[in-house]
């Protein structure tokens, strides 16, 4: 051993300890499958189209063909049996007659890209916002991501910092939030709602190649610009967007980057923590970094609407599909991200049972029959019990993760005729199990669903109910009876985030996990040409779930 002093009056002990070799710690449980075990031949990394061979069958969920064998069987008490899931099963909230829809007590406000002090008129229109809230010591509250509609092929995408006014009493008002000036109602409504604080700024983000647009897909390769972004924070408090554009490996993919590297201000703001002086937490992905599929015959030609979730701050994975085959070509599956955009083959548990399931064989009601299920936005993690509860504590029974997802349906020309909000709720512990879907869609308070006519949308409000059975019968009498009409043809639901002003501690760490009694915004597009969002209480999304069935097991004789 080799003992340097830089200066000579430092005093040299008399002895040295000596240096005593322990045992490595034990890793943590989880996902943990030595490279020497998956039987793969692993090929080096500077090729990603070809990162793995192609793992074994088993790997993956929808080739696993036992469990649909007879030999098999559901245990579905496996997640009831979990006392801390028991509030995803209640369901205080009586469905729509006509529709099965339930309604949430919050109403969707609008989102303005105009500032106070516009420098310009604005005369663009702004769509499908993806929205994250800033940490407390910001001087504003959420940071906005909005698509321009545009009148080509192109995309454009702009960002702004933005505040939420209200309207009404101070009482239950957000501390540090603003009741509305006249100007506001005056670009926002009556009910307040979001606005940018500055003008808003154009994202710039590097031209990425096409490498197999083919066919009906040849078009895409010269559409410049990326669309569907979502901004989100990941468990290590590193602020991301995820945005679908040109793939190296398919005609589109999906790409990941730090915000910090687009907005220079959130590099101050992640540093000035008050009560964590910091350079803030290190780049993960500090230059546009592509997400891959392994194997690569998994890969489709478009890939869109993955999910990444964060087990803890040193682990990523990424949600690709939903367990029905119509919600993906490959059934559930996702993978954990080994760094710079690679990832492992398929994690899903082989035995477990798809959660999905198409419509009831009677239902009757041409309305509610077809659709597809889609993955809607990002995830967030939630402790299921209140944080105002001094017994409530983190942990991994009644700790898990959730997002919204969609069921599509089209019109008779192929088009969106409505996006059903859905939930999705999935352990928060390898092996990342599904827990439970939304039992009905679920419609906040001024919305409506397409398929059905203004007063069957809004039979579960008690005085349209009775306003329209008063004026059905009269001569002349017409659609909506006097009572309310339709809010829009179709919304769409694009990231959701805990609420800006949480009462705790809110570091940047901590963004993504939150509890029962906290609120989280909906940034919700509205017929793809406007856009709104919702604050609602997250126990009220996910009660009301449907248990999923869990896994298959061998029947014993």
């Amino acid at each position: 051993m080799l003992v340097i002093f830089y200066r000579a009056n430092l005093r040299v002990p008399r002895a040295l300890p000596s240096f005593v070799l322990h045992e490595p710690p034990t890793p943590p449980e989880g996902i943990r499958v030595a490279t020497a075990d998956l039987q793969l031949d692993f090929l080096t990394n500077f090729n990603t189209s070809n990162n793995h061979h192609s793992p074994p069958s088993r790997f993956y969920y929808s080739y696993y063909q036992g469990i649909q064998n007879s030999s098999f069987t559901s245990i579905s008490s496996q997640p009831i049996s979990n006392p801390a899931l028991r509030i995803l099963w209640q369901c205080p909230i009586k469905p729509n007659r006509f529709t099965n829809h339930i309604r949430l007590p919050s109403i969707i406000r609008n989102v303005t890209q105009i500032p106070p002090i516009p420098v310009d008129p604005e005369t663009r229109v702004f769509w499908n916002p993806t929205i994250m809230s800033l940490p407390p010591w910001s001087e504003n509250q959420y940071l906005v991501v909005s698509r321009i509609v545009t009148e080509g092929n192109h995309q454009e995408n702009v960002m702004c910092e933005a505040n939420i006014c209200y309207t009404g009493s101070d009482e239950g008002a957000v501390p540090g939030e603003k009741p509305c000036t006249q100007d506001d109602l005056k670009v926002l409504g009556p009910a307040g709602g979001m606005r940018c604080a500055e003008t808003p700024i154009a994202l710039q983000v590097p031209p990425t190649p096409a490498e197999h647009c083919e066919g009906k897909f040849a078009t895409y390769v010269d559409i410049p610009g990326f669309h569907d972004p979502r901004v989100f924070w990941s468990g290590k408090g590193e602020p991301l967007m995820m945005v679908n554009t040109q793939s190296r490996y398919a005609c589109f993919g999906l790409w990941v980057i730090d915000l910090r590297s687009l907005y220079t201000p959130l590099q101050k703001l992640l540093t000035s923590s008050p009560s964590r002086p910091s350079l803030g937490p290190l780049k993960s992905y500090q230059t546009l970094t592509e997400l891959t599929r392994n194997p690569p015959k998994s890969r489709a030609l478009i890939e869109k609407n993955w999910i990444l979730f964060f087990p803890s701050s040193g682990d990523s994975y990424v949600h690709y599909d939903l367990s029905n085959p119509k919600g993906g070509n490959h059934g559930r599956t996702f993978a954990k991200i080994v760094g710079n955009g690679f990832t492992t083959p398929n994690l899903t548990d082989p035995l477990e049972l798809s959660c999905l399931h198409d419509t009831d064989p009677v239902e009757t009601d041409e309305a509610k029959t077809g659709g597809t299920w889609h993955q809607a936005s990002n995830s967030l993690s939630l402790v299921l019990c209140e944080r105002k509860d001094s017994d409530c504590h983190p942990s991994a029974e009644n700790t898990v993760f959730f997002a919204v997802i969609h069921r599509k349906f089209p019109n008779y020309l192929k088009l969106p005729l409505r996006y059903e909000r859905h939930f999705m709720v999935w352990s928060a512990v390898p092996p990342f199990s599904m827990l439970g879907i939304s039992q009905h869609p679920v419609l906040l308070a001024n919305e409506t669903a397409s398929g059905w006519t203004a007063s069957e949308n809004w039979d579960d409000d008690p005085n349209n109910a009775a306003t329209v059975y008063e004026n059905r019968m009269r001569k002349n009498a017409t659609e909506p009876y006097g009572g309310k009409g339709y809010w829009a043809y179709f919304t769409y639901t694009v990231s959701i985030a805990y609420a800006w002003g949480r009462a705790d501690k809110d570091e940047v760490e901590d963004k993504n996990i939150g509890f029962l009694d906290d609120e989280v915004i909906l940034g919700i597009g509205v017929d793809d040409k406007g856009q709104g969002f919702a604050k609602v209480r997250a126990g009220d999304m996910v009660q009301c779930l449907r248990v999923c069935p869990g896994r298959a097991v061998e029947k014993t004789e």
